[in-house]
């Protein structure tokens, strides 16, 4: 599988160096999409704090990434919902971390979560 990012230094607002306007996936064997993963512990209780719900939601990703052999390197794609658009900061620091500094198209959607102890959710794409 090769990863090619794609942008463009012309016609298209610059990125930041966290941002992506595109990455391209050349050959891949597989992919494993991602339902929405809150920051929620092994008993299915929230963390109490933003920076506590980015670790599990972190940790959680990591757990379903390696049950399909699959680890961080191999997302390709992330789309991140906010309670408050305030997270948006923390929440990019997160991924950054989380991906080693490696950047990917993301987007981030500030929306009203079901319940209101639910402060992030991530949704991820991998491919392998």
């Amino acid at each position: 599988m090769k990863l090619i990012p794609r942008n463009p230094r012309s016609g298209v607002y610059p990125a930041t160096p966290d941002y992506l306007h595109a990455l391209e996936v050349q050959q891949p064997e597989r992919f494993l999409y991602i339902s929405g993963t809150m920051g929620l512990d092994q008993n299915g209780v929230a963390g109490t704090t933003l920076a506590e719900q980015l670790d599990l939601v972190w940790n959680n990703i990591r757990a379903i990434l390696a049950s399909a052999g699959m680890t961080v390197d191999n997302i390709v794609r992330t789309t991140s919902y906010l309670r408050d658009p305030a997270f948006a900061e923390a929440n990019q620091n997160a991924r950054v971390a989380a991906l080693g500094g490696r950047t990917i198209p993301t987007t981030t959607i500030a929306a009203q979560t079901l319940s209101e102890a639910w402060l992030v959710e991530i949704e991820v794409i991998a491919a392998a």
